[in-house]
């Protein structure tokens, strides 16, 4: 029933399977309790940061909760969504606390212990928290490589000392017989395997993670450089970290080791398939002078700064992502390392802001800022007293506005929740999750948007809708018509307000139709009607 919970056992325990099946069962139970509150204490709001509290304080073994959360999220079938938007939820927010705990007690050890490769795949485990990566596994991988350097480095040299070396316990003396190694593992990287720089999409978040650098078998340069060195280390070759500007580099030491002497080191670019460059070919590469500082060796903790830095520069770059989660994510982990820098505190109050996310944890946040830098009294100020503002209206909230289909103000809205739309102009594919009688957008959002070219213009049913790209859009009646097709819409909030696709139609959840409660019997009855004529 369970053979995801076999890792947490040993032959050796003496186990009451009674009593643990009894332990699972109950966890089950309060799994399923949670998820199904969550629909309704959240459904107008984003999960605020203490939404989790009753899931941290949990009277069950936590293994047991998230395997019941998983066997939601794997339900079969397209019912359950709503379960399984909140499963997934939960499940993300247990598996980043762990996570980020973790973290935390990497970044306590002695530099020594702290490995290039585990620091990698705990930025990979916090940015994808639901796939599963883990260490042991990613390390097999690396190992896997290693062995078929090991391979080619026979049939060079057969006496080579790292062929008889255990993973790191051994450091290869002579230079000549650590450039036997760098060339065997460029023949398995680059020619064998066929890793490469990946020029042509460079900006996707996929090159920044380690596990997906090891299937996709491509990455960018500090990727790349942390798997190259880990392979390098454990065949008793010593390489470096270097922070190098808009490229970054691993060293290799040609003179006395330890040397300050930038001279006395080849430069290795693992994105451009192992290249062994000088000082000043180091510079063509960038296209400028650097100071020495530059060719310094880095720590584990700035490497893996790096790499949340090139993980924070897309998620500001993250366009259709309206949710900015790979932001936010860079944002915690960037905090966990350096948790009073302003600059980054800041940002992460103002994003909070700007969702409308979260107001408790963003005056927390500015009241931080404020001890640490008080030079940035304006624009905390600014951003405490609309926060105290945004709270306040949530307060005066008076609960659901339910929008009956008898009103007479709303007798020109044609379409209703659920219905899987086609935009006539852009070709989108959407499904309806909200209307309003006439655009309730204010006079700039208009213009912006040129409302007013359209024959209708505001006046005009608009409706609110959930596209096949991920975004939320908002859009004028006119400019929507029947899919002749319907098909599922893959969008991350799709269960936050429907329970089920019929594989024609969506069915509103509990909390969406008490807003809409007519509209249920008319998507069925337009349903019937435009797809059962098409069969005929």
């Amino acid at each position: 029933r369970w053979p995801s919970l076999l890792k947490y056992y040993s032959h050796s325990d003496g186990v009451s399977w009674l009593e643990e099946y009894k332990a699972r069962h109950n966890a089950g139970l309060e799994a399923q309790r949670i998820v199904a509150s969550f629909s309704k204490r959240f459904f107008s709001e984003h999960v605020p940061c203490d939404g989790f509290s009753d899931i941290e304080t949990l009277g069950c073994p936590s293994h047991f909760f998230e395997d019941e959360l998983m066997c939601i999220l794997n339900m079969e079938g397209r019912k359950g969504l709503t379960w399984k938007y909140y499963a997934k939820k939960i499940l993300y927010f247990l598996r980043q606390q762990n996570i980020l705990k973790n973290l935390k007690e990497y970044l306590q050890r002695p530099t020594e212990r702290q490995s290039f490769l585990e620091g990698a795949v705990l930025i990979d485990q916090y940015c994808n928290p639901l796939s599963d990566i883990c260490l042991k596994s990613v390390q097999a991988q690396v190992d896997d490589i290693t062995d078929k350097v090991r391979k080619v480095l026979r049939t060079k040299n057969p006496r080579h000392p790292s062929l008889a070396s255990k993973a790191g316990e051994l450091l290869v003396p002579e230079v000549e017989l650590q450039r036997q190694v760098l060339d065997a593992m460029n023949c398995v990287l680059y020619e064998q395997l066929k890793y490469k720089g990946n020029e042509l999409d460079y900006y996707n978040s996929l090159n920044s993670y380690i596990h997906q650098v090891l299937i996709r078998r491509t990455g960018i340069p500090i990727s790349l450089s942390v798997l190259y060195l880990t392979i390098a280390r454990q065949l008793g070759v010593k390489l470096e970290p270097v922070n190098f500007p808009s490229h970054f580099l691993l060293r290799w030491c040609q003179g006395k080791e330890g040397s300050t002497d930038i001279f006395d080191y080849t430069y290795i670019d693992a994105f451009g398939k192992g290249k062994q460059l000088t000082v000043k070919e180091c510079e063509y590469l960038i296209g400028h002078h650097v100071t020495e500082e530059f060719y310094g060796v880095v720590t584990s903790k700035e490497v893996l700064q790096r790499m949340v830095g090139n993980l924070l520069n897309l998620g500001k770059r993250e366009s259709t992502d309206q949710s900015y989660q790979l932001l936010r994510d860079s944002l915690d982990l960037y905090l966990a390392m350096y948790p009073d820098n302003v600059q980054h505190l800041m940002l992460q109050a103002r994003l909070y802001f700007h969702l409308g996310i979260w107001p408790e944890k963003v005056l927390d946040i500015l009241q931080h800022i404020q001890a640490l830098d008080p030079s940035q009294h304006g624009a905390v100020g600014y951003l405490v007293q609309h926060t105290l503002e945004h709270i306040e209206r949530r307060k005066e909230e008076l609960g659901p506005e339910v929008k009956h289909r008898s009103d007479e103000k709303h007798k020109e809205v044609c379409f209703s929740i659920g219905l899987i739309m086609k935009h006539k102009r852009y070709g989108y594919n959407c499904v309806i999750y909200g209307w309003d009688p006439a655009c309730m957008m204010g006079h700039e959002w208009i213009r912006n948007m040129n409302v007013h070219s359209l024959p209708h213009g505001p006046h005009q049913p608009f409706y609110n809708v959930l596209v096949e790209d991920g975004s939320c859009r908002y859009a004028a009646q006119e400019n929507l018509e029947y899919n002749s097709e319907p098909r599922e819409i893959p969008h991350p909030d799709i269960g936050r307000y429907f329970s089920e696709f019929t594989g024609l139609h969506y069915l509103a959840n509990t909390e969406l139709e008490i807003r809409y409660p007519e509209d249920l019997e008319l998507t069925r009855a337009t349903v019937q009607k435009i797809y059962s004529s098409g069969k005929e």
